[in-house]
């Protein structure tokens, strides 16, 4: 598990609460959260109290609103109530999903500020460690989120040390990149407050054979990805994955690879049914939609970080793969 300096407060804040009684956690659910992510995390607290035949955990559900929320899946969660409900939690996890900047609104910032001037241990699964960095809570702290708004997050938050890590624990606040990371954040969480062997029975009961490291791979291994296992081939790949922001020439990957240039072409060729140009351009246009949907940076910012010398060779390229410019890919639709 976790080793190291960085959870001791919050292992210690756990082992005290537990001589009060059943350690209460708040979900904040935010419009358009995971579902997986948010079942992943409150499943666990259920089936511990049914292995331990007691009481160990309860929890609140509220949103913003105090009303019911949707998630992305389309499923509507009720809420036990207000905001205010959370105040009496111990942990709270503000859990959400897509579409993050749209639902980042004053009133939640201020409802996560409050909870941590309270004293809570404030959490966040998948974006909602957005909501977290906006609130400020997590300046100079390590902390993780979906591989997908990693980017952005880094991007519009300097001060933060964002991690690929599936959770983060730093001082009183604890990040989740959301999926079932959320299973081993809380089965870790359980281990610290009633021992490993409860923790190693709830994940039994969600045939989880393996409760994961946080260091463990948010993303599949290349190679499951890409479906080939050529060691040449991944190491391409594996160099353009790395080098987005100031690419490697098409000499350069084959020289690293050593390689020839008409041999790197045929491996493209024949396992990916591309070139390796067009390969590389897709991968960085790829990162620059991200960025396009999940910051503010100007399109010019994200051209350069996306390793193109200009907005105007950026938006022609991007027009040509998505069919739309950046400009429109950022304009609400309606």
């Amino acid at each position: 598990m976790i080793a190291g300096m960085k959870d001791e407060k919050i292992r210690s804040l756990l082992q005290a609460s537990k001589s009060a009684g059943p350690l209460r956690v708040g979900f904040l659910l935010i419009p358009n959260f995971s579902m997986l992510a948010f079942a992943s995390a409150i499943e666990p607290l259920r089936a511990a109290n049914r292995m331990a035949g007691q009481e160990l955990f309860t929890w609140v559900i509220s949103s913003p609103t105090g009303g019911p929320t949707e998630a992305s899946n389309g499923v509507v969660v009720t809420a036990d109530g207000d905001p205010e409900l959370l105040q009496t939690c111990r942990l709270v996890f503000a859990c959400s999903g897509l579409d993050i900047k749209k639902y980042c609104t004053r009133e939640t910032l201020n409802v996560i500020r409050k909870l941590d001037r309270n004293g809570g241990i404030i959490g966040a699964i998948c974006t909602g460690t957005y909501l977290m960095a906006a609130a400020g809570l997590l300046d100079e702290k390590r902390c993780t989120i979906h591989w997908e708004n990693i980017d952005g997050l880094a991007e519009e938050f300097p001060l933060l040390e964002v991690t690929n890590e599936l959770f983060e624990i730093d001082d009183t606040r604890i990040t989740c990149s959301g999926g079932t990371a959320s299973l081993d954040m809380i089965l870790y969480l359980i281990s610290q407050v009633h021992g490993n062997t409860l923790a190693a029975q709830v994940s039994e009961q969600f045939i989880h054979d393996r409760i994961r490291d946080p260091s463990d791979r948010q993303r599949m291994e290349l190679r499951s990805r890409l479906g080939v296992s050529h060691p040449k081939l991944l190491a391409v790949v594996s160099y353009m994955e790395e080098g987005l922001e100031e690419p490697y020439s098409q000499t350069e990957l084959a020289r690293k690879a050593n390689l020839s240039t008409r041999q790197l072409e045929r491996l493209f060729r024949k396992y990916l049914q591309t070139t390796p140009t067009r390969y590389y351009l897709n991968l960085r246009l790829a990162r620059a939609r991200h960025l396009l949907r999940q910051t503010s940076m100007s399109i010019l910012s994200i051209a350069l970080a996306c390793g193109f010398v200009s907005a105007s060779h950026f938006s022609k390229c991007y027009r040509e793969v998505y069919g739309r410019t950046p400009r429109a890919e950022r304009a609400p639709e309606g």
